[in-house]
C-alpha cells in the first residue's frame, strides 16, 4: 500500500490551499495553471451530467495529498493498522 500512496505523492498533484471544501479543485487548477473557477465551474458541470463526479472528488480528497503532504487514507489505514497491534 506504501508504494500506491508513493505513486500519487510523485504525481505532484496537491490538494490547493484555496479551498471550499476539500481543496480538489484548487490542486487540480494549479496543477493545470489555471485559475480554480474554471476547474469548479467545469466540476460543476460534469456534476450536472449523468456520471460518478461525486464518488471522483470524494476519492481524489482521500487519496491526494494536502499541503504538508499528508494523505488522508493512509492516515485512515496507518491508524487502524496500529490499532489492530
Amino acid at each position: 500500500m506504501d508504494k500506491f500512496f508513493s505513486i500519487v505523492r510523485g504525481m505532484g498533484l496537491r490538494r490547493g490551499p484555496q479551498r471550499l471544501l476539500g481543496g480538489v479543485c484548487g490542486g487540480i487548477a494549479a496543477k493545470l495553471k489555471v485559475d480554480v473557477a474554471f476547474v469548479r465551474i467545469a466540476f460543476l458541470l460534469l456534476a450536472l451530467l449523468p456520471g460518478p463526479a461525486f464518488v471522483f472528488y470524494v476519492a481524489a480528497w482521500l487519496i491526494l495529498p494536502d499541503q504538508r503532504d499528508s494523505i488522508p487514507l493512509q492516515s485512515f489505514i496507518d491508524k487502524r493498522a496500529n490499532k489492530q497491534l
